[in-house]
């Protein structure tokens, strides 16, 4: 050893016992010639002081004492028995209570080596003395788990046969091989040792000292049950444990303990059998042996008695996994995991996904892969509790951008200066000089402070509250029409409507001209049609907000609405008679009877509802016109070709008068549904294995069964493969994976018609493949009753309870899982009672928001804007792959006059620039666009001012194919657009090719956009958040010195997420981050900043479940939500323009006062990449994701591994003085 450090520096006091006596030690030990009696008194004096005083334990291993190295030395020079045996008895005691650290200490002064030398040398004896064997063993079993490495140095030292050796000669000896097993133990950890071993038949001997029940030597089960685990980790052995049998005897010893152990007093020891069992199955061998042995019948009928005693879940967890696992693979049943649908590329990729999809041969697909990778590792069990920031705890910082060369943003243009005029065409108004515009004023008005522009900012919220007595909503469903009685019992089959051409006009034909009455079915004439079908969501005077329903709207209705019944359900038919006009037309999709069952209660027609809270109906835009969106649909180009068109699409939806907060998850909900799934293999007969729905099989007929669901998704943004009856009221659904692609299965829409009130019908959605999902942590399904909105309820609810999310048994092909083996897909369950008898509902992943309402809104917009304060157009940018229009659509304020003063203020506005929807499943996004569409063209004096201040360049739907074809990530090039940007070939990838020559061409005439923000939807975390791109904050996760690198940065990309966090109720700074990764150098927020050179480019995440503080805690996010949303956005860049413009923008300081100075406020630094302001809620429980535009990354979390960085004061203030200033040429 080291030579030990003299009296002189210990910090053990000299006059103290116990520094007497080790300094004696250490003498005896220089001198080194050790006298027998002297080291085996001082030794036993010491053993004495450290079992009767803690104090003494503390002295010993007090930082600088050198007791631990002098006791460690004597061990290592004595050869006397007695001294031996105190020594060890001494370092027991040191370690037996609270002694982690002095364990530590223990092996950092080369404990471990020295004990497995001394073990070697005793072992010589022959017979070695048991006593110092026990304590040997002992204090290994203590000091082993600390010592990573002691698995190598027990090899080293040939000490791993001398300790197997001793359990195989004293078995009848329990005091002896107790220990000796908890340092087998120890040593199986590592991979090698276990299999050595193995060879020397530790296997077969473990299963000579465990058993059927017995009330004696239970501690020694338990620790060779133990043992026996953690060699069954190492697969040689787990196959050896096969070919002998030994899974059949785990199991029947299982059972004999289960069926003895009555009052669970050896719960341990169960859980030790079943833990063998689970380490013994991760080999394809040991899966198939637990099968032949009836192993998924053993464990479920006996894990099912334990879930009456919620002690025992431990038990019912670990034998639900190794069930799960045991399942025998089976692939999906589709005839390909391709798309259903099919669209030809012109061109084909070079290389990626899409062109080895293309490259396989046709018989090539989808292959049950049962590998031994079966995620011997994964621990996604029951999350009983739901603590979400108990996931993914592995840290990677792989993915994050350590060259600072490709950090610093380099402004290049990358096209020529002459193929970037062909975007002159998108910005008229740079030179458009209005002389022929009819303008408010003639002459120039300058700025002044005291200009008055109406009053304050209000930004409204949904919170805010209405007067009721403006906005009660009356939905009268019959009015005073001349009809007979037995009229109001037929229903619509189905509204045919021609599909016109694109040179016919655009007016639509009186409604009596288009629909025709089929005698093969029970219909409604138009007129009824109009009264109860159609709930048309026009913008009327705010003392009369109704819905006009037919030709004559009554204040007052006594007929209930029990009334409107079918004489009999419609049959499904995919055409009912004839249509009136030739050529493709645009259907509503079937309604079945919609009137309420004869059984429920009466609803008067005449539907207000105050009783359930006044419906707050916005002073915004209504932007839904049902008979325009037809129209619209009519142009829309889908790959199937789409005829129908979903009801809640048509009708419309409003947001709900009331919040839905998010679901408590039931406990024990998860592997009730796992439990179920297992009995479909145990109890094979009880399952129906029908197909009631079939995109790949058009002409599959369902047979027409009353108690059988019908289900459809052929209209736009729908998405539901197939469906398989499972049980009498459980379906199992398959979704379809984007068009070129053969995996993103996650967006889902579809009906659902032809149900039973009273009936609880679960629905499975079986190939998701994301690892986890906000289904698990409170987030619940949309669905939409077409009987609820024409009793005056338009809206999505969220609907579904036992809601979980797990892996199934249903393999995913290594072709769609990136090459890994071995990964299944996940499970959404979800069970529904419906409200309605016979009614027709849909279902939706999140708010629907297609192609054509964006159409639709943006025709609205563009009808009802004033020109004398609004300049707005709406472009089309580009042809998407299938024909259809990219719209651009540009906002800004009419200039003062046509005075050259106020043209070239009008010319000299920043932009800003925004898209969405790049990703089609992502339809909050749409929703937060459709906020701040209608609050750009508000009329109120903030918008105004907005619209002064900027020139808005907005992209609102980057991939309409994509989402008219129900896709959740994909463009029909089977890519995702959102990795595109660096290099967008004009063929594949039009509207990313063109959205970037836009800001291209703005680089080029030095007319930077102030702000670049992409809106997203996240499907793993709670709150709306921004990414954002900084060199600084990405270095400070590299091990470069950001200081070494001369880095001088901008903070001004933190203003507008401070903004936010302050005046959005549901965004959420703590959750933002502005680290750039390798994986996202091709989004567009990375390559906006990088190569346009916008300081300020972000992508804006939007919740799909809800949030987890400030005003909206607890409640699920809704499209009033998501549109506030928007709203604040525009209200923040208002604050922006001030802050970084302060004399140029010089509006009067009444219309700032709401922000009352919130950015001055101070600030606690929570992390280098998180501020967190005093007023915030604390952070939220999930971790930072700062993969982020992509949400099929696992989420990590950086922030525990940053290094410590304090900003300076200037950097966090962002007073207006303070605040560096954009300058814009």
């Amino acid at each position: 050893m080291n030579k030990l450090r003299s009296a002189s520096e210990k910090s053990i006091t000299n006059n103290s016992r116990i520094a007497i006596l080790l300094t004696q030690l250490e003498k005896t030990n220089a001198e080194c010639s050790v006298e027998t009696d002297t080291a085996r008194y001082v030794t036993s004096k010491i053993l004495h002081l450290t079992q009767s005083q803690e104090k003494i334990k503390k002295e010993m291993t007090a930082k600088g004492s050198t007791g631990i190295e002098v006791i460690l030395s004597t061990l290592e020079n004595t050869r006397d028995l007695q001294t031996t045996l105190n020594i060890l008895n001494i370092l027991i005691e040191l370690v037996a209570v609270g002694g982690s650290r002095r364990t530590s200490i223990l092996v950092s002064k080369g404990g471990t080596q020295i004990l497995l030398q001394l073990l070697v040398n005793v072992s010589k004896d022959s017979p070695p003395n048991e006593d110092l064997m026990v304590l040997l063993h002992s204090l290994l079993a203590k000091i082993g788990p600390k010592d990573k490495k002691i698995g190598v140095k027990a090899r080293i030292s040939s000490a791993l046969n001398i300790t197997l050796n001793i359990v195989k000669q004293n078995l009848q000896n329990q005091r002896l091989i107790l220990p000796c097993l908890q340092v087998l133990r120890v040593y199986s950890t590592n991979s090698v040792n276990a299999v050595s071993l193995g060879k020397n038949g530790v296997v077969e001997l473990m299963f000579k000292i465990i058993g059927p029940f017995s009330k004696k030597n239970t501690g020694l089960m338990k620790v060779a049950l133990d043992t026996l685990a953690a060699l069954l980790k190492s697969k040689t052995n787990a196959r050896r444990a096969v070919d002998r049998g030994y899974v059949h005897v785990l199991l029947t010893i299982y059972v004999d303990w289960h069926r003895h152990d009555s009052r669970h007093r050896h719960m341990l020891i169960r859980k030790g059998i079943l833990q063998c069992i689970k380490n013994v199955t991760n080999t394809k061998l040991g899966r198939k042996a637990f099968l032949d042995v009836s192993g998924m019948k053993i464990l479920y009928n006996t894990s099912q008695e334990c879930l009456a005693v919620r002690t025992l879940d431990s038990l019912v967890n670990t034998s639900s996994l190794i069930m799960r696992k045991c399942y025998p693979k089976n692939r999906l049943q589709l005839p390909t995991i391709k798309s259903a649908f099919h669209f030809q590329l012109s061109v084909i990729p070079g290389n990626g996904p899409v062109a080895q999809l293309y490259s396989l041969p046709p018989e090539v697909d989808d292959v049950v892969d049962e590998s031994d990778d079966n995620d011997d590792t994964e621990t996604d069990t029951e999350i009983e509790n739901g603590n979400e920031d108990d996931i993914e705890q592995h840290f990677k910082n792989d993915d994050i951008e350590t060259d600072i060369n490709k950090l610093k943003p380099k402004q290049e243009l990358g096209r020529p200066i002459e193929d970037l005029k062909m975007y002159e065409i998108f910005f008229p108004e740079l030179v458009e000089d209005f002389q022929e515009y009819d303008l408010v004023s003639k002459e120039p008005k300058p700025f002044s402070t005291d200009l008055s522009l109406g009053g304050p900012i209000i930004v409204p919220t949904a919170g805010d509250e209405q007067s009721p007595t403006n906005h009660i909503v009356e939905i009268p469903v019959k009015g005073n029409h001349p009809l007979q009685m037995e009229d109001y019992n037929k229903r619509p089959s189905s509204l045919g409507l021609v599909k016109k051409n694109s040179n016919t006009d655009n007016s639509l034909q009186h409604k009596g001209d288009q629909l025709k009455l089929h005698s093969s079915c029970q219909c409604l004439n138009h007129e009824i049609v109009k009264g109860l079908d159609r709930i048309t969501l026009q913008n009327t005077p705010k003392n009369e907000q109704s819905y006009s329903s037919g030709a004559t709207t009554q204040k007052e209705c006594k007929t209930s609405c029990s009334e409107v019944t079918c004489s009999k359900p419609l049959q499904h038919v995919s055409s009912c008679g004839s249509v009136l006009f030739e050529g493709r037309s645009v259907q509503l999709g079937k309604l079945c009877c919609s009137g309420t069952d004869p059984e429920e209660e009466e609803v008067p027609c005449s539907v207000s509802l105050g009783e359930q809270g006044m419906l707050d109906v916005p002073d915004l835009l209504q932007l839904h016109d049902p008979e325009l969106y037809i129209e619209i649909v009519k142009n829309t180009k889908s790959v199937p070709e789409y005829s129908e068109v979903a009801y809640p699409d048509y009708f419309g939806h409003l947001p709900p008068p009331f919040n839905e907060p998010i679901l408590e998850r039931p406990y024990g909900v998860q592997r009730t549904k796992i439990a179920q799934d297992i009995e479909r293999l145990i109890h094979p007969n009880d399952i129906i294995d029908r197909v009631v729905y079939d995109l790949d099989s058009p002409s599959y007929m369902v047979p027409d069964e009353g108690d059988v669901l019908k289900f459809n998704s052929k209209f736009e943004s729908g998405n539901l493969r197939k469906v398989i009856q499972i049980r009498k009221n459980e379906y199992d659904l398959i979704l379809n994976a984007d068009i070129n692609s053969n995996h993103y299965h996650q967006w889902f829409y579809f009906e659902v018609s032809g149900m039973r009130t009273g009936i609880a019908y679960r629905f499975n959605i079986i190939n998701c493949e994301k690892s986890n999902s906000q289904f698990n942590y409170g987030m619940q399904p949309l669905m939409y009753s077409v009987q609820d909105a024409l009793n005056g309820q338009p809206w999505w609810i969220r609907v579904g309870t036992d809601i979980c999310y797990y892996k199934n048994h249903f393999s995913r092909s290594s072709a769609a899982a990136g090459g890994q083996k071995g990964k299944s897909y996940y499970t959404t369950t979800f069970s529904v009672n419906f409200p309605h008898k016979e009614d027709v509902c849909y279902f939706a992943y999140h708010y629907p928001y297609t192609y054509s309402a964006l159409m639709m809104h943006l025709q609205k917009l563009e009808s009802t804007y004033n020109p004398q304060q609004i300049y707005f157009r709406h472009d089309v940018l580009c042809e998407t792959l299938s024909g259809n229009n990219c719209p651009l659509v540009t906002i800004t304020a009419m200039p003062e006059s046509n005075y050259y003063e106020h043209i070239c203020q009008f010319r000299n506005r920043p932009y800003i620039f925004l898209s969405a929807r790049v990703h089609p499943g992502e339809t909050n996004a749409s929703w937060v666009m459709k906020g701040t569409l209608e609050y750009l063209m508000g009329n109120n004096p903030t918008a105004q001012a907005l619209r002064e201040s900027y020139i808005f360049k907005i992209v609102p739907m980057l991939n309409p194919d994509g989402v008219i074809n129900g896709n959740h990530r994909c463009s029909l090039s089977g890519e995702d657009l959102n990795r595109q940007w660096q290099n967008p070939n004009p063929d594949l990838h039009p509207t990313i090719y063109h959205a970037k020559g836009l800001l291209q061409y703005l680089s080029a005439i030095k007319h930077l956009p102030l702000v670049y923000c992409d809106y997203h939807g996240h499907s793993r975390k709670k709150n709306v958040f921004m990414y954002g791109c900084s060199i600084k904050e990405t270095m400070w996760h590299t091990n470069v010195s950001a200081a070494s690198c001369d880095l001088i940065e901008d903070l001004g990309y933190r203003t507008l997420p401070k903004i936010l966090s302050q005046t959005a109720p549901a965004f959420c700074m703590s959750s933002c981050s502005f680290v750039v990764e390798k994986s996202k150098e091709s989004t567009a927020r990375v390559v906006v900043w990088r190569e346009i050179g916008v300081q300020r480019s972000y992508t804006m995440e939007s919740t799909l479940c809800g949030c987890d503080q400030g005003k909206y805690k607890g409640l699920q996010i809704g499209t009033h939500e998501l549109e506030e949303m928007g709203a604040k956005f525009c209200s923040a860049l208002l604050r922006l323009k001030r802050l970084t413009s302060p004399l140029e923008y010089n509006l009067p300081p009444s219309l700032f006062d709401i922000e009352n100075d919130l950015i001055e406020s101070s600030c606690k630094v929570t992390s280098p990449t998180t501020y967190v302001m005093e007023e915030d809620e604390p952070r939220f429980l999930e971790e930072v994701d700062y993969s982020a535009e992509s949400n099929d990354e696992p989420d990590v979390d950086l922030t525990n591994n940053a290094g410590d960085y304090e900003p300076s004061l200037q950097e966090d203030g962002l007073s207006d003085s303070e605040i560096t200033r954009t300058h814009l040429p």
